[in-house]
């Protein structure tokens, strides 16, 4: 065994700065695979790969069940076109929902701005009063 082609569990925790219970996690979720040498883990570039692709689904706002469709359809099928549309549909719904989650924070940002105003405008007259 080649060690130059494996990484350490704590290899890929620096590299990726994650901690090794969230590779575990990756691990028992059936995510990466890394082989066994005694009890440490060997992960190949492979599983370098697929930990990379985790964490820029998770960083994105992906479901861990819309990763695993993901990571399965580039392990199972021979054809990029359907992997690539399917990445895409899901980005385009993820970009839709974060859009309209920017509407919803804007709009509550105007309300506030509102309310400030109005408060404002409640205290200068108050000391205006006084």
């Amino acid at each position: 065994m080649n060690q130059a082609e494996f990484f350490t569990i704590s290899d890929l925790a620096r590299e990726f700065d994650v901690t090794l219970r969230t590779i575990r996690f990756y691990e028992e979720q059936g995510l990466i695979e890394p082989q066994r040498d005694g009890r440490q883990r060997l992960f190949t570039r492979r599983d370098r790969a697929r930990l990379k692709l985790i964490l820029r689904g998770k960083r994105i706002g992906l479901s861990l069940a819309e990763i695993r469709e993901i990571i399965d359809m580039y392990q199972l099928a021979r054809d990029e076109a359907s992997q690539s549309q399917k990445l895409l549909d899901l980005l385009l719904a993820r970009r839709r929902q974060l859009e309209e989650q920017r509407r919803d924070i804007d709009a509550v940002l105007d309300e506030i701005g509102t309310l400030e105003a109005h408060c404002r405008k409640v205290i200068a007259s108050d000391g205006a009063v006084a």
